[in-house]
């Protein structure tokens, strides 16, 4: 799962706040938040768990590969 887009975004800025890896940027002249970073998101949900609006919405592509632990 991804971060995908920003739809209906207010212009609060809560998402970037939250966001820990700062994948979400917020753009002065269209006075709303855009995903300047997606490959670097760490799928924490803090962006969509903080938006009042519910403005994020996720993909089911994965954009960060798997780790997978072997003996």
């Amino acid at each position: 799962m991804a971060i995908h887009q920003i739809s209906g975004c207010i212009g609060c800025k809560e998402c970037v706040l939250s966001c820990p890896t700062d994948v979400i940027r917020f753009d002065s002249d269209k006075n709303m938040a855009v995903i300047a970073y997606p490959e670097d998101c760490q799928i924490c949900h803090l962006c969509a768990l903080y938006c009042p609006v519910g403005a994020i919405t996720f993909t089911s592509e994965k954009t960060i590969p798997v780790m997978v632990s072997w003996r």
